[in-house]
């Protein structure tokens, strides 16, 4: 493998990581954020909500600044910015310039999203086997270091405003340095054909429609775990305030181990039985905590949530890559709204579920949609760009252009 795809990787990992500290740190302040600006609680869901929505819109901006600009560019600023809103959501001093640091964060992290898996999408096939899902593993592991971080922030009572720009002044100097090693796709040539036999130059939202439900599916089994894990645990099954807070970091650990094995399930068994798995394996995660006699009984299915959950949405991008090669920065970016479509409807789902009928019966909701992306396992299928089951390229197909400088 060319040296140029491996610091394209190793820097493309760095930014994920960036990216899930950085979450880590809004996600897990917002109790702190909300007394800082004296959010009530009848207004938090409008702020909570607006950050997905605007970052819906910049993914769908980046589906057209791609078309002129490469994915490298704009991650390369898109990160800063994030970073830098993350900071003045800690930092302002009324609500006003809050709602102006979220907003920005919004925006900017639709745009980083869709372009680093644009970017990771790219690097797969270049790489010729699996590596989607150790980019999503450097993801978890960034969100638990950002946790991690919070919690030292609360335990010491800092403000919020100290505990992020420690983070920042790293983050963001590292990251423009790393970006210059941002490895963009070489455009495919016109005789080259998309494994849809259209051309590969344009998206047909018929065949991308059913990874868009996996994502949306995927991402309100995610949801689900972050914000209500620690209510169930607590309300429903009678645990400690304390133990309440546990099912959520086991979620994110098991999601690490799974995310950093499994693209070597990809490459020995295939996509579609990956999928499979980890579709099965989240339902049953789903159906313990709707069982579960007691929390350690309840922590189990947590844990088996995580092992499943993790593998859906590295390899929902992957695929989206390989049945629209021809236009797979274009099929990414669309397909990346559903990760907040999922995301916004996932919670209040769950919390109105709870309150009409019963958070035991809520969770067989996301139980149900996990097992319906089983039926979808199909669109996972390597066409053009066939990984694993000894299809793997020996060697690198096409190193493609490195990043502009800075």
């Amino acid at each position: 493998m060319t040296d140029v795809l491996r610091r394209g990787r190793a820097s493309l990992a760095f930014s994920f990581f960036a990216q899930g500290v950085a979450f880590a740190l809004l996600v897990t302040r917002i109790p702190a954020i909300q007394d800082r600006y004296g959010v009530s609680d009848a207004l938090l869901p409008v702020f909570l909500a607006a950050v997905p929505v605007l970052a819906g819109v910049g993914s769908v901006t980046t589906e057209h600044l791609v078309k002129r600009i490469p994915p490298s560019r704009l991650l390369r600023w898109s990160q800063p910015v994030v970073l830098l809103a993350l900071l003045g959501a800690g930092a302002g001093d009324g609500v006003a310039q809050l709602a102006v640091a979220l907003g920005c964060f919004g925006l900017a992290v639709g745009t980083l999203d869709a372009s680093m898996n644009m970017l990771g999408v790219s690097l797969q096939r270049a790489y010729g086997r699996s590596i989607m899902l150790s980019f999503h593993a450097v993801y978890s592991f960034g969100g638990i270091l950002g946790a991690s971080l919070a919690w030292v922030g609360a335990h010491w009572h800092l403000a919020l405003w100290v505990s992020y720009l420690p983070v920042v002044a790293v983050l963001v100097p590292a990251a423009l340095a790393g970006s210059r090693w941002y490895v963009d796709a070489t455009p495919r040539g016109p005789g080259e054909e998309a494994a849809d036999g259209s051309g590969g130059g344009s998206v047909v939202f018929k065949l991308l429609l059913p990874l868009c439900l996996v994502m949306t599916f995927a991402y309100i089994g995610d949801s689900t775990v972050s914000n209500w894990s620690a209510k169930y645990l607590q309300d429903v099954l009678g645990s400690s305030e304390q133990l309440a807070t546990v099912p959520y970091n086991v979620y994110m650990v098991t999601t690490l181990l799974g995310r950093t094995i499994g693209d070597f399930g990809v490459r020995r068994f295939g996509a579609v039985v990956v999928v499979r798995a980890g579709a099965l394996v989240a339902a049953c995660g789903f159906a313990v905590v709707a069982v579960a006699p007691g929390a350690w009984v309840g922590m189990a299915g947590f844990t088996l949530l995580g092992l499943g959950l993790c593998v859906l949405v590295p390899q929902t991008f992957a695929a989206a890559g390989r049945l629209f090669p021809g236009a797979s920065d274009a099929a990414i970016a669309r397909l990346n709204i559903f990760n907040y479509v999922g995301f916004l409807v996932g919670s209040p789902l769950v919390g109105a579920l709870g309150d009409a009928w019963s958070y035991r019966g809520a969770m067989l909701v996301p139980m149900v949609l996990v097992l319906v992306t089983s039926a979808y396992a199909r669109s996972f299928a390597p066409r053009q760009d066939r990984y694993g089951g000894g299809h793997e390229r020996a060697r690198a197909a096409d190193v493609g252009r490195g990043g502009n400088g800075l």
